[in-house]
């Protein structure tokens, strides 16, 4: 009953594709990690070290990438990575981007500073306040939106590689199950 459902050429191919996908998923959280980098695609910002903790993490080139790539040898460090990967993002999606913001107060003189200014904000979530993307970062001049993007798209590829790699460990315990049930 179950090797007819369940053939080694078919988990063969499926394998084949998991492991292009995850490769493919892989590469593409370290170049959006790396991105993260250089903001406005300018290496002064990290030359300065004016880059996000979230960002000099690498999650998505050490989780996201290199862990992830492992998957072919190891899925449990695999199913970490990713996990790391999609957790920070969200860390980093919650807490803002790391920029130059003014913090004086009214009445008095202009004091800027490097942070996280959306970090305290309770009253309001920047992600749903487009008007604040463009007031409170003063430095890097796009830094929410490059933030945003970017992260977000860490947080869907982790999340796609999460998937993946699940389907990877069912697919290879099949494979195991399949191949004890072969005559």
């Amino acid at each position: 009953m179950l090797s007819s459902a369940c053939t080694p050429a078919s988990s063969r191919t499926c394998s084949r594709i998991l492991g292009l996908s995850l490769g493919t998923a892989a590469l593409f959280a370290a170049g959006a990690n790396m991105a993260l980098l250089f903001p406005n695609w300018d290496v002064t910002y990290l030359l300065r070290g004016l880059i996000g903790k979230h960002a000099m993490l690498g999650t998505g080139l050490w989780g996201g990438g290199l862990m992830v790539l492992t998957a072919l040898l190891a899925s449990g460090l695999a199913l970490l990575g990713a996990l790391i990967c999609f957790v920070t993002s969200g860390v980093a999606l919650k807490d803002g981007p790391f920029c130059m913001f003014d913090t004086s107060s009214f009445n008095q003189t202009q004091a800027w500073k490097y942070g996280y200014p959306f970090q305290d904000l309770h009253s309001r979530n920047y992600l749903y306040d487009r008007l604040l993307w463009n007031s409170v970062c003063l430095e890097p001049s796009t830094a929410v939106v490059w933030h945003v993007s970017l992260f977000s798209a860490l947080l869907c590829i982790s999340l796609l590689q999460l998937l993946l790699v699940v389907v990877h460990v069912i697919n290879s315990l099949l494979g195991l199950f399949c191949s004890l049930c072969e005559k």
